[in-house]
């Protein structure tokens, strides 16, 4: 065979082999690229609606002791172990939070200071946050609710003292101090549960924290 032959032989082979491989490199890569072998991703979990009560325990007579019917075992609860005459709803918190989410509130005013102690100029900051939402499997079959991270503070402005202005009224010296609640919780999907209780001004009032959430129904 001659040396030119020989060289063409050699070269055509190179040829093929490359187009081989080239062509395995494009049949592996459309594979990888099909939707047959694409990473197929988790998906997303279901929202949750969740409810925070703000209950006001107190000795006190109150114009509307009337309470949501969702809070009745709750309600007995806290008439066994509290030694308040009467409660009634102060306030409530509707949220949306997605499953494996976070919930993050904030807003002015509300019922953890005693009337007239704050002013348009004084008012109270609230915040209510939840770091962790997770729907899991509890004790046979129900399933369960887990906060993790469930917090709920208040910045409340306090008379510290007070200074007389040359020629003029007595000004209050004011400072802000925060009181809350930091816990991790879980309850049954659908029941209120207690989660904590804050103690409000001189009258021995109290603010009674009450959780639940269950999957949204769309």
């Amino acid at each position: 065979m001659s040396l030119r032959k020989s060289l063409s032989t050699l070269l055509l082979s190179i040829c093929v082999i490359g187009a081989a491989v080239s062509s395995q490199q494009v049949l592996a890569q459309t594979a990888a690229d099909s939707p047959a072998n694409a990473q197929i991703e988790k998906a997303d979990g279901p929202d949750l609606d969740t409810q925070l009560y703000l209950v006001l325990a107190t000795n006190q007579n109150v114009d509307d002791a009337k309470l949501p019917a969702a809070l009745d075992s709750v309600v007995k609860q806290l008439r066994a172990s509290l030694p308040f005459k009467n409660y009634r709803l102060a306030a409530t918190l509707l949220s949306r939070v997605k499953d494996n989410g976070r919930l993050n509130l904030k807003w002015i005013g509300g019922p953890l200071v005693p009337s007239g102690a704050v002013s348009d100029t004084t008012p109270s900051f609230n915040e209510f946050k939840i770091l962790g939402v997770k729907l899991v499997e509890g004790t046979g079959g129900q399933k369960q609710v887990r906060m993790e991270g469930f917090s709920f503070g208040v910045q409340i402005p306090v008379v510290t003292a007070s200074t007389i202005a040359s020629n003029g009224p007595i000004a209050p010296i004011i400072n802000y101090e925060s009181t809350g609640l930091n816990t991790d919780i879980s309850m049954r999907e659908g029941e209120a549960a207690i989660v904590g209780t804050l103690n409000i001004g001189p009258s021995g009032d109290a603010i009674i924290l009450v959780m639940s959430a269950k999957r949204t129904h769309n």
